[in-house]
């Protein structure tokens, strides 16, 4: 077996804690040096080739900064890049294919962007030797054979012409100062449709706008719209849903679906399931352990692949990456009865926020129910939850205790997670409750003692719905708590809400784009409709088919269900499929009734 030993150096303090993990190492007492302290910053190194894997330095490290994992040893052989001595390190690359889509799907930190840096020409691929980086002959004879060599032999040659949407769009408006949005587009407009995007994706009424005063979801359209406007061999997305309702989702799957030629490749880093389900023809899998290491896995044809990555098992490379498979309900679940207990009511009113109208029906919400809210950007749905939490006035569930995930993050909060979520839970739960019911579950262990201010957007995500759902409460709101999180991430939030509702028998709201994660937390939907950022109508909570049936009919969407997992897939517009569904009036999928 392979051995990779990784130190995250971010929380790695030798100077607090007397080293234990060089103290302590079998290899070491018997005066191996296997590790070994760096001069430069006193922070250790372990030696891959000497290391027993014995694990006595993992447990030893007070603040679980070491890593050490087996990997079979024919993928040394294979290794693509690594970033340094106990770095992370990445095996194998996708293989881009001229008129397909290919899809890359994996969890945060397992090589994604790093894999979608080299195919960009942005990183060098420098095959695991970090400290003496092979040139490009070598590079082309590590990769000989397939189609790699042909990709990187063009692009060394600058043959080969690549667009690239970013994964951070916040960085753009630093980028492009003072700038405005038709400016931009101009400059990129190497074939002449810069006019057919801005239509595509809804342009128009921000061209005059200056870049630094946009959206996320705006932005996120411009620069979809940018990279799409140059003339390039290769496409490259990288999570191009974020920021952006279900409808904008659609919108941009086809204008990057428009983009695939002959001639020309795509390929898109996507946690979206449905988006990525809608938008690729082929799907590469990219597993292993966040932050250590990351294998992308041969080509999938597109429904095999993501049926394989919710099953969490490889067949043709006999590799399990998951202890068990991750199932959908094939029907919705049953309307929560609240006749028997407590219930949360609200009754018809006009909220107003400068030019903007909302108007909320009446409804209500039972003990242990979910209610999941679905609408379009700019139509009110933030507005509600903060008209529930009482942020803008008297709350109308006065007597209710609520617990709010805002859906901005704030990490003005000066400590680090472990205190703040001590907090924050101490009138709730006993430590060992709240360590077993949600820290666990949302992987926090490892970052209890990172600093807020420190953490990536995904990390802050998931600290901030364990501090809302910590929180002794009767009612929870939780803004797009998805939001920057992998597709098992997200998963892993559902459950812990799902659990939180029914054994504490919680009031619950979440705003959420993502249709699959809808599909597998909520009971029960509310439908937003209106003109984004003129009026909003907020429908009364519907069961769940009827709620899904109201916003597809509204977006012109028809889902399926996987016969195998369970999940939700949208039909290819046009498709028999998707024809039949609309003329039954059967957007969610066919119940088997009617089959």
């Amino acid at each position: 077996m392979g051995r990779i030993a990784v130190l995250d150096r971010d929380i790695c303090k030798p100077q607090d804690c007397g080293v234990p993990c060089v103290k302590f190492c079998p290899k070491v007492r018997s005066r191996v040096e296997t590790i070994r302290i760096d001069e430069s910053d006193g922070k250790p190194i372990i030696t891959e080739p000497l290391c027993t894997g014995c694990g006595i330095c993992v447990r030893k490290c007070p603040f679980k900064a070491i890593t050490i994992v087996n990997v079979p040893e024919e993928l040394e052989g294979e290794c693509s890049h690594r970033y340094g001595y106990n770095h992370f390190k990445l095996y194998r690359l996708p293989t881009p294919q001229a008129g397909k889509v290919t899809g890359l799907l994996g969890r945060n930190g397992t090589g994604k962007t790093t894999a979608l840096r080299i195919l960009s020409g942005e990183l060098r691929p420098n095959l695991g030797n970090f400290t003496q980086p092979p040139d490009w002959p070598t590079i082309f004879r590590s990769f000989r054979g397939s189609t790699l060599q042909a990709y990187f032999e063009r692009l060394s040659a600058g043959r080969l012409k690549i667009s690239v949407k970013p994964q951070y769009v916040d960085m753009i408006p630093g980028l492009a100062k003072g700038r405005r949005v038709e400016e931009l587009l101009e400059e990129a407009d190497e074939k002449g449709e810069m006019e057919r995007y801005v239509e595509d994706l809804q342009l128009k009424e921000i061209l005059n706008r200056r870049v630094d005063v946009l959206s996320g979801g705006e932005l996120q359209r411009v620069a979809i719209a940018s990279t799409a406007c140059r003339d390039a061999d290769v496409y490259i997305f990288d999570e191009p849903s974020s920021h952006l309702d279900v409808y904008q989702r659609i919108r941009a799957s086809r204008t990057v679906r428009g983009l695939v030629k002959e001639d020309v490749a795509v390929v898109v880093a996507e946690h979206d399931l449905a988006m990525l389900d809608y938008l690729s023809d082929r799907v590469c899998l990219i597993y292993g352990e966040p932050g250590v290491y990351g294998i992308v896995s041969h080509v999938h044809g597109l429904g095999p692949g993501l049926n394989t990555y919710l099953n969490g098992f490889i067949a043709d490379e006999n590799m399990r990456f998951r202890p068990e498979p991750i199932r959908f309900h094939f029907k919705p679940p049953r309307e929560v009865k609240a006749d028997g207990g407590l219930k949360i009511m609200w009754s018809q009113t006009t909220i107003r926020k400068g030019s903007f109208t909302l108007k909320v029906e009446p409804g209500e919400i039972g003990q242990g129910e979910v209610v999941g809210i679905l609408g379009p950007n700019g139509i009110g749905k933030t507005t509600f939850i903060k008209f529930l939490a009482g942020l803008n006035g008297e709350a109308p569930i006065s007597g209710c205790t609520i617990s709010y995930k805002p859906q901005y993050i704030s990490t003005e909060y000066r400590g680090d997670v472990r205190t703040l979520l001590s907090k924050v839970s101490s009138q709730t739960f006993k430590p060992e409750t709240v360590e077993a019911e949600i820290i666990k579950p949302l992987s926090l262990t490892k970052i209890l003692d990172r600093n807020i201010k420190d953490l990536s957007g995904g990390e802050l995500q998931r600290v901030a719905v364990a501090a809302c759902l910590s929180r002794k409460a009767q009612a929870y709101l939780l803004d797009e708590p998805s939001a920057y999180l992998d597709v098992e991430e997200r998963l892993a939030v559902a459950k812990v809400i799902r659990r939180i509702a029914e054994e504490h028998e919680a009031f619950i709201f979440v705003v959420e784009h993502d249709i699959v994660a809808q599909d597998f937390i909520a009971d029960r939907l509310m439908v937003f409709r209106g003109e984004p950022g003129v009026y909003g109508v907020a429908g009364k909570p519907l069961p769940l088919r009827d709620g899904m049936n109201l916003f597809l009919s509204m977006m012109g969407l028809t889902f399926r269900r996987d016969p195998e997992t369970g999940r939700p897939r949208v039909n290819k517009a046009g498709s028999k499929l998707d024809r039949t569904q609309k003329d039954l009036g059967e957007y969610y999928y066919i119940p088997a009734t009617m089959e």
